[in-house]
């Protein structure tokens, strides 16, 4: 791989092995040129001699998953993903690997942001916010021909401003009301971006349904490091959910001009990367009793894949027995 130190079939092999133990470790979304020369290969993505953008971002999910078992389709978040776009996805991966779908904000968005995607919404109350009924239909229905292929469901709520709940203790309400309405047997996970709503009464709330805290690394969050140490955090046994998304501090769009086009790291981040690891070793010490689903975003670091590895790396720190044999 190109600046990273490591063999591609090692890392498959690290990340397979993890996988059988119940670690899925990917990153969020996966069509990224630059990453050209370190996970995929440029050459079967040339047409007529030249790269082809429109081959790379139909086929590269093929070559992802040569090496990954898991990746956060952040796609999903925008559109109610239809039947064919997912038999487009399960046809390019084996049978273990594992998506995990952002929920459609249509579900999550209480009031519509001004832009321009939303159209002549932008601005207005979202009449679907928290609707169980068209979350059952629109999103569950189609997934479940390919139940067997479905890593962890998150449900991303942006930060919420008082506006939109007064007290945190209004949106729990509000969420609960709907967990409790949502079809059973899948998993299910939360992810807020209220650094005040992390209180007992929330993950006690989350543990009562049986629903993950997605722990999450964002602009004004609490790292993930400081997030696992809050009693309760752990709000399932069956799984848990970690995406490392942004240094805490930095805003998304710094980092996309800052990092782009993601072929490297450039800022380190060993807070993160420890915690990382943790999760890693933690789940693989568990001998199959909880599912952990890690997702790594380029603007963590600068470079996903690297950032992955040096979280495989920490994991042998924590718990040497738990590092995957090469």
């Amino acid at each position: 791989m190109k600046n990273l130190a490591v063999d591609r079939e090692v890392l498959a092999a690290q990340l397979g092995e993890l996988a059988t133990r119940g670690v899925y470790v990917g990153t969020s979304s996966w069509k990224y040129p630059g990453w050209c020369g370190q996970l995929y290969t440029e050459d079967r993505y040339v047409y007529r001699g030249r790269f082809s953008q429109a081959r790379f971002e139909r086929h590269c999910l093929a070559e992802y998953a040569e090496v990954f078992k898991t990746v956060g389709v952040d796609a999903a978040y925008y559109k109610f993903p239809d039947r064919r776009y997912l038999e487009g996805l399960v046809a390019q991966v084996p049978p273990d690997f594992r998506f995990s779908f952002k929920v459609t904000d249509e579900i999550t968005i209480k009031r519509f942001t001004r832009l321009p995607r939303f159209g002549a919404r932008a601005g207005q109350a979202n009449a679907n916010f928290l609707n169980a009924d068209l979350f059952a239909s629109a999103f569950l229905g189609p997934c479940e021909p390919f139940r067997q292929n479905v890593g962890l469901l998150m449900f991303e709520f942006s930060r919420f401003y008082p506006s939109d709940f007064a007290r945190g203790r209004d949106f729990l309400a509000a969420l609960e009301g709907f967990l409790g309405q949502l079809p059973a047997g899948w998993p299910y996970g939360v992810e807020i971006r209220n650094r005040a709503f992390l209180q007992p009464d929330y993950f006690a709330m989350l543990t009562r349904h049986g629903v993950a805290h997605v722990y999450n690394s964002w602009q004004d969050m609490p790292t993930v490091g400081e997030q696992l140490a809050l009693p309760g955090s752990r709000t399932t046994p069956a799984w848990l959910g970690a995406r490392f998304l942004l240094t805490p501090g930095r805003k998304y769009e710094d980092a996309v001009q800052r990092f782009s086009p993601y072929d490297r790291v450039q800022e380190p981040n060993a807070e993160g990367r420890a915690a990382g690891g943790r999760l890693i070793a933690e789940t693989a010490a568990a001998g199959g009793r909880t599912q952990a689903f890690i997702y790594v975003n380029n603007r963590f670091e600068g470079n996903a894949l690297g950032t992955i590895l040096a979280m495989i790396e920490a994991a042998g720190t924590f718990c040497p027995t738990t590092r995957p044999r090469e």
